[in-house]
């Protein structure tokens, strides 16, 4: 399928104000979504952080959709001794809406168990005549799906809910080869002696299930990846302590390093045929992944022995994160609503709109850089309400949409392989005559730069590449006199490449994560 609107060029050198603009707005995005909001900085078991959606660009499964949610920010790779296991007590989903209502169709739904070697003992040890548990996770090298070496094994199931993810029909996904309604997780990268070859010891974690209802086998695949996300997180909340004259040059791009490079995250990952995703009359989908919590937790002072026995969950179960398209929470939503968003479900956005149409941030920039006049002025931000909320016409807007904050795949737009995606997705093509319609903001694939597209957008690109055709669908109201940065606004970049961070070739396509030791 080919997406309905023109392309165009755009270029030009940028003014000291759009520098200013962009350095401003570059250290105020920070990482896709560590850490962004009050409540879940206490909580990062159940903080997620990235969400991908995009059609399978390995060979062979262009008609599958991958689903990415990963949680669990900032690993350090030696975080030991007990690394970065999922939360048994909370509930983490995957919800796609694939009729524009801004309501869950499916929800798939994860959750956590862990299982303690020799009757809850763990790996033990003889010492002076005493046979004592060891404090450590394994007892020598790890190399098989529930090695013998493990002292704690990681599972988890997966449940498919058709309709509301509380009240709907739920079915268990199953093990292709043996039924079975429980998977295994690998154990976390904790070095080379521990694991010689993490790689093919997580590959043989990659299982292929039974989706009910859905006749193609699809496959899943939940452990510890590297971060695939790409920023200066250290300079940028330093007050943007970079130099102008790198970060306004096209040609330095990658110039500032990815200061997340070195972190670890944890990923599940799905791979369903869009087929089984789509509805009938649209093929459409929006996606975004949640964790939830119980209401109450009661803690015991007393611990029993065995594994995460200090609590007990009770009550009913309260969303605590919220993640559909990238940065929303960090840059648009205001400081004091961020918990509120991360508790709300798409089809109560409204109460969120203004956020979108009066955007704070490019205003709270021009006043505090002193930059007055940069800042777009095509109120309401009718760009970012199509981008954001209900999808571009022709490209990913679903027939029937209820405006809503939501990741979007048109599922009938084809792949296109690794090596011919432009990093700055459907942007970047409008901006160099590509054909690339299959990236960010229609879904979002790994290799996509959101800082950069975002930047774009948030400073009026889109209104740029709109121009007089009106590309987007936007209408007169996306006015290019109204964006003082003109078409240098398409031109604004970070510095830091997204395009050059290490992936597999295919599923789960993040990449095998740090060792712990060398």
């Amino acid at each position: 399928m080919q997406p309905s609107f023109t392309r165009r060029r755009a270029g030009a050198a940028l003014s000291a104000t759009a520098a200013a603009a962009l350095l401003a707005i570059a250290g105020t995005a920070g990482a896709s979504s560590h850490r962004e909001a009050p409540f879940i900085t206490t909580s990062p078991k159940v903080d997620g952080t990235d969400f991908y959606m995009f059609r399978s660009y390995e060979p062979g499964r262009d008609g599958y959709v991958t689903l990415i949610a990963n949680y669990l920010p900032l690993q350090d790779a030696y975080g030991g001794p007990n690394y970065f296991a999922m939360d048994p007590n909370a509930l983490y989903e995957i919800h796609i809406d694939n009729n524009g209502d801004a309501q869950e169709d499916l929800s798939f739904q994860f959750r956590f168990s862990h299982t303690l070697a020799k009757s809850g003992s763990g790996q033990t040890v003889d010492v002076g005549g005493m046979t004592l548990s060891s404090p450590l996770i394994l007892g020598g090298p790890v190399s098989q799906v529930r090695d013998p070496n493990l002292a704690l094994a990681e599972q988890f199931t997966l449940t498919l809910v058709r309709g509301d993810r509380r009240t709907g029909s739920a079915s268990a996904v199953t093990h292709a080869a043996s039924g079975s309604a429980t998977f295994d997780k690998p154990v976390d990268n904790i070095g080379t002696k521990s694991i010689p070859d993490y790689a093919a010891y997580a590959g043989k974690h990659v299982h292929t299930v039974n989706i009910p209802g859905c006749a193609l086998p699809a496959k899943v695949f939940v452990g510890q990846r590297q971060d695939a996300f790409a920023v200066n997180l250290g300079t940028i909340f330093d007050l943007v302590n970079a130099q102008v004259g790198v970060i306004t040059n096209r040609a330095n791009i990658g110039a500032l390093p990815n200061t997340i490079g070195d972190k670890n995250v944890t990923t599940l990952a799905l791979e369903v045929h869009k087929d089984c995703l789509k509805s009938a009359g649209d093929d459409v989908i929006g996606g975004w992944t949640t964790a939830s919590l119980r209401q109450a937790r009661l803690l015991n002072p007393s611990p029993a022995s065995g594994h995460q026995a200090s609590e007990k969950p009770g009550g009913a179960w309260v969303q605590v994160s919220r993640l559909g398209m990238p940065l929303v929470n960090e840059v648009v939503i205001g400081l004091k609503d961020k918990d509120k968003f991360n508790a709300s479900l798409p089809k109560a956005d409204g109460q969120f709109a203004a956020y979108v149409t009066n955007p704070t941030l490019p205003a709270l920039l021009s006043a505090v850089l002193n930059i007055p006049g940069s800042a777009p002025t095509n109120f309401p931000r009718t760009d970012l309400v199509t981008t954001f909320l209900t999808g571009i016409p022709g490209v990913n807007q679903p027939k029937n949409v209820v405006g809503s904050e939501m990741l979007r795949l048109n599922t009938a737009i084809a792949p296109v392989p690794f090596a011919q995606q432009n990093r700055l997705g459907i942007v970047g093509s409008i901006r160099d005559g590509g054909n690339d319609f299959a990236g960010f903001p229609n879904g979002r694939r790994p290799k996509d730069d959101i800082v950069d597209i975002s930047l774009v957008a948030v400073m009026g690109g889109l209104c740029i590449a709109n121009g007089n055709n009106n590309a987007f669908g936007f209408g007169a109201a996306c006015n290019p006199a109204a964006v003082p940065l003109g078409a240098t606004s398409l031109e604004l970049h970070d510095a830091v490449d997204q395009a050059v961070v290490p992936l597999l070739p295919g599923f789960p396509y993040l990449n095998t994560p740090i060792p712990g030791a060398q």
